[in-house]
């Protein structure tokens, strides 16, 4: 799956003499966190976000009046705040690898690029959404988590076991075991009890984990 899968379209965006009080009130408008800057001709120069702004706003402690603080933030523009330096996908960038970014990078969202075009946005909660479904959470089933050794064939042994029982895996996913030699298995399975399905599987795996 790709970031272009995912992505969210069409990207709202700021300019560079938008106002910090502007720039916060449409990122609470649209229940966004950040948002890339745009010239004039709709090039992206930069980023914000709503931690910097927030950041940048004037303390509960200072001494001006509401008027005075309010044509305060007016007068900060997004510009002096603005992260110039951006990350950048494309849309063909695999979601993994999206996600790796992120990490690495420990940022939450990224501008998604088609050229020099700014074509949609990606974030980790795109990515957290894409984890619920590849986990199967609003599937139906019975929940299974073993550890299977890393060796040829086990998986299809374990799937094919599960279809002559009736079974059909709703979900399904290998994770990081106790060792390199194992691996940790999850399947959802639809059309199966718990204790038919963990009689069919104990025998093909090194460790039931869990069933629910």
């Amino acid at each position: 799956m790709f970031v272009k899968q995912r992505m969210s379209q069409p990207v709202i965006t700021a300019y560079p003499e938008m106002s910090l009080q502007e720039a916060l009130d449409l990122m609470h408008k649209e229940q966004i966190r950040r948002l890339p800057v745009v010239d004039k001709h709709g090039k992206m120069i930069g980023i914000v976000s709503e931690r910097v702004l927030l950041k940048a706003y004037p303390s509960d402690a200072t001494t001006l009046d509401k008027w005075e603080l309010r044509e305060k933030v007016h007068e900060i523009k997004i510009e002096r705040l603005m992260t110039r330096e951006v990350t950048t996908v494309t849309e063909d960038t695999p979601l993994e690898e999206a996600a790796r970014i992120m990490i690495d990078q420990n940022i939450s969202g990224m501008p998604v690029m088609r050229g020099d075009k700014l074509v949609g946005f990606i974030t980790v909660d795109d990515i957290f959404k894409l984890f619920l479904e590849v986990l199967g959470a609003r599937e139906p089933g019975v929940r299974v988590s073993v550890l299977a050794p890393r060796s040829r064939g086990v998986l299809y042994q374990i799937t094919k076991a599960v279809f002559e029982s009736g079974g059909d895996i709703r979900a399904l996913g290998i994770f990081q075991g106790t060792s390199t030699d194992n691996g940790e298995i999850f399947f959802k399975v639809d059309g199966m009890e718990k204790d038919q399905l963990e009689k069919v599987i104990a025998p093909l795996v090194e460790k039931v984990v869990d069933v629910r």
